[in-house]
């Protein structure tokens, strides 16, 4: 039974590539975005997500015109005998598509293996040549990036929505009016940070204490008075 080879799809023109070898392995990477926020009097920073990066898939296809050329098997070498003919087939998806501006949204594809993404990245080692320098054997490692927009984003994130809120954890000397400075710039702007934490008495600051600084403008839900 023939081994099902791996392809790339150029979703704009709807061109398949099928990888003339199916690579030995593969790699995916995803990884997310934290910020470390330092805090005094705390033993560790406070970590905030940030936002998700684009997942990854790399891999180190192989390209040859040597062998075809050596048995005389022209049905493996339809490119002609100088390898980058081939290589180039992969690496031009990297080329901007004169009808969406932008390089073509690909499809990779092996057995269970679906990715929408773009080729992000392409490196190309030559390691046989021809006599007269023509090459003839080539290593291509690729560097697919996920692909996504804000219409596939909205559709697969169900996103309530966002509430700004901070978080100020009271240091030695904190008053609200020192905080309310730090985070609005303005220290006659205590009385939100006070409201939105129930504070009875605005002298008393327990440290250590972390207090909900929102965002402003904020409305007093129990006067409906706006603080801005």
């Amino acid at each position: 039974m023939a081994l099902e080879k791996a392809t790339i799809t150029n979703t704009v023109t709807g061109v398949r590539i099928a990888v003339m070898f199916n690579p030995e392995e593969y790699t995916q990477t995803r990884e997310n975005s934290f910020a470390a926020i330092a805090v005094p009097g705390l033993s560790a920073p406070i970590i905030q997500f940030v936002h998700g990066n684009q997942q990854s898939l790399e891999m180190e296809l192989f390209l040859d015109t040597y062998e075809a050329h050596k048995s005389g098997n022209r049905s493996l070498n339809k490119a002609g005998d100088d390898v980058r003919k081939l290589a180039k087939a992969v690496t031009g998806l990297m080329d901007i598509d004169r009808t969406t501006h932008a390089p073509p949204v690909l499809l990779f594809t092996w057995a269970s293996l679906s990715f929408s993404c773009v080729l992000s990245r392409a490196t190309q080692k030559f390691i046989m040549f021809n006599p007269d320098g023509t090459p003839v054997r080539a290593r291509v490692t690729v560097t697919f990036s996920q692909y996504s927009n804000a219409e596939l984003e909205a559709k697969q994130v169900k996103r309530e929505t966002a509430d700004y809120t901070k978080v100020h954890v009271v240091a030695q000397g904190d008053t609200l009016a020192t905080i309310a400075y730090a985070c609005y710039g303005n220290p006659r702007l205590w009385r939100p940070i006070a409201l939105r934490n129930r504070i009875d008495d605005p002298r008393v600051l327990e440290v250590g204490a972390p207090l909900a600084v929102p965002q402003l403008p904020y409305r007093d839900p129990d006067s409906g008075e706006v603080y801005q």
